[in-house]
């Protein structure tokens, strides 16, 4: 399976990218295309000695779209960008997936309308995992679309059942509506209206679910629209990093303290590897043709690796083909 990497997409490109594709190709056997400047990758290549087990490809070009720019001007402005090219080598087949941390806008701009949305699929989203004490829980929207209709949540919630089913392995996973309150007569209309949609949907809609009882993981799934699933994800990441620097002040406060950090210091160490996002790789674009990776603006190079992975599974696993199939058969029923 070919992957291409946009090396110049996120805070740490190129070196953390390229570091992280030439690791996700010896551990998973990958082929590699990284678009970005040719010499600055070598460079890299050589001066870390990394190595890729399948055959490297890569695409010169001197553009890269930033997080200030306009996301639509992928299409234009940008269209010789290492975004823009890692989507040309996607959508002209020449790579079976495509990961990217760069701008998320220009993500969705370029898995909108240069991969193309699924047939039915009224608006493509971001699904992100989140950790839990139960492992994780899916997020969605995370940020594609600051608003919503119903039937576009109702697909949503279609969507992240299939994927979870699919690459996570949850049988019949458990999907909620983000809410103010749990009973089916809360929230606006958009809400109310979308509940009674996702009551219809096939999958197993658990009802609405407050933002304190998202954390324990007590659905497989919380949909939403983006703009609220973007500030949801921001919140937890924000309290997540807050906590562990509490906790740290606490243990270095006295000798005492500092005695007890020791013994339970590989608990910890393990707590935070539990909530670690870089474990996760990436959010999955759901809801276009091909295999879109969009990985967190910061991913370090371990995250880079788990998106190609993340990548890997989500395309051998078939979730597009099970999403396509899946509207055509509600499609059908409506009509």
């Amino acid at each position: 399976m070919r992957v291409v990497v946009d090396a110049y997409g996120g805070d740490n490109a190129p070196l953390e990218i390229v570091k992280g594709a030439a690791a996700a190709s010896k551990e998973y056997n990958a082929k590699i295309t990284l678009t970005g400047q040719r010499r600055e990758i070598e460079k890299i290549i050589s001066d870390n000695a990394l190595e890729f087990s399948g055959e490297l490809k890569i695409i010169d070009t001197n553009d890269v779209i930033s997080m200030h720019d306009e996301p639509t001007s992928l299409l234009k402005a940008h269209k010789e960008s290492s975004m823009a090219l890692a989507f040309k080598e996607l959508c002209e087949e020449r790579a079976d997936a495509f990961v990217s941390a760069g701008s998320t806008g220009a993500v969705v701009v370029g898995g909108t309308l240069m991969v193309k949305r699924i047939k039915g699929i009224k608006r493509p989203a971001l699904a992100g995992l989140i950790p839990s004490p139960k492992g994780h829980y899916m997020l969605m929207d995370m940020g594609a679309n600051s608003e919503c209709r119903p039937e576009m949540l109702k697909q949503f919630g279609i969507m992240a059942s299939v994927y979870l089913s699919k690459v996570e392995g949850i049988e019949n996973p458990k999907i909620g509506l983000l809410n103010i309150g749990v009973e089916d007569s809360k929230g606006t209309q958009l809400h109310k209206d979308s509940y009674t949609l996702l009551k219809e949907a096939p999958i197993n809609f658990v009802g609405n679910i407050e933002s304190r009882e998202m954390p324990k993981g007590e659905c497989d799934a919380v949909i939403t629209d983006g703009f609220t699933g973007n500030i949801a994800l921001k919140l937890i990441e924000g309290t997540a990093v807050t906590f562990f620097k509490m906790i740290k002040q606490v243990l270095y406060k006295s000798i005492p303290n500092k005695l007890a950090a020791l013994v339970i210091k590989k608990d910890l160490y393990g707590l935070k590897s539990m909530m670690d996002s870089s474990e996760v790789g990436g959010a999955p674009l759901l809801g276009v043709r091909k295999t879109v990776i969009k990985a967190h603006g910061s991913s370090d190079a371990k995250a880079i690796k788990n998106a190609v992975r993340q990548a890997i599974d989500f395309t051998q696993n078939g979730v597009i083909e099970t999403i396509s199939e899946t509207l055509a058969q509600e499609i059908s029923n409506e009509e």
